[in-house]
């Protein structure tokens, strides 16, 4: 199975050199020099749509990989944008880790953990990160992105084969950057039945 680590973002440097963002919880793994990725769109420096690792180093909190096909800035942002894919191992299965690709356009939907209640949105993404992963949710009332700790305690049912998640986010996490000043706990976003988390 083809599983996506990461996307690619702006070039860093002159030397060709491109920040990712990571969507894999083994950068080290993943982005060791040597290692080849898919890239998706294929790129006209990779014409066989594949890519090795030159380097990777961190820049604070973002990774910065250089690639042997990508000899200088210019190469670098031509690659702005792709999506890096490894081939996912047999120990990569694990029955608590989720990919973006399986999570993004399930129901999001607030309640008890047989998914009965109110949907409140869709997924839209996972971002990965050091601590822990952020689940993003393109909520229905207002077409805003709320961001939830993608912890068992907030999402603690994750069926893809049903279509839906189920959240129990406490009082005021969904309306964290609404644009009115209105933050009220009285909103129709609050989980009922918070008691559903494990």
């Amino acid at each position: 199975m083809k599983v996506q680590v990461a996307r690619i973002g702006k070039p860093h440097g002159i030397r060709g050199e491109v920040t990712v963002q990571l969507y894999t919880d083994a950068p080290e793994e993943r982005f060791a020099p040597g290692a080849r990725l898919l890239v998706e769109p294929v790129p006209a420096l990779a014409p066989d749509g594949t890519v090795t690792v030159r380097s990777a180093r961190w820049n604070k909190a973002v990774l910065v990989v250089g690639l042997e096909e990508v000899p200088d800035r210019n190469g670098a942002e031509t690659l702005r944008g792709c999506r890096l894919f490894t081939e996912a191992q047999e120990d990569d299965e694990d029955d608590e880790a989720w990919y973006e690709h399986e999570l993004v356009g399930l129901e999001v939907r607030t309640g008890p953990e047989d998914g009965t209640g109110p949907r409140i949105g869709v997924v839209t993404g996972l971002v990965t990160m050091p601590v822990q992963d952020l689940l993003e949710v393109e909520l229905d009332e207002d077409g805003r992105t709320a961001v939830l700790p993608f912890v068992e305690e907030i999402v603690p049912v994750v069926d893809p084969e049903a279509g839906f998640v189920v959240v129990t986010p406490p009082p005021g996490l969904l309306e964290l950057g609404r644009d009115d000043a209105d933050t009220g706990a009285d909103g129709p976003h609050e989980a009922p039945g918070a008691e559903g988390g494990r």
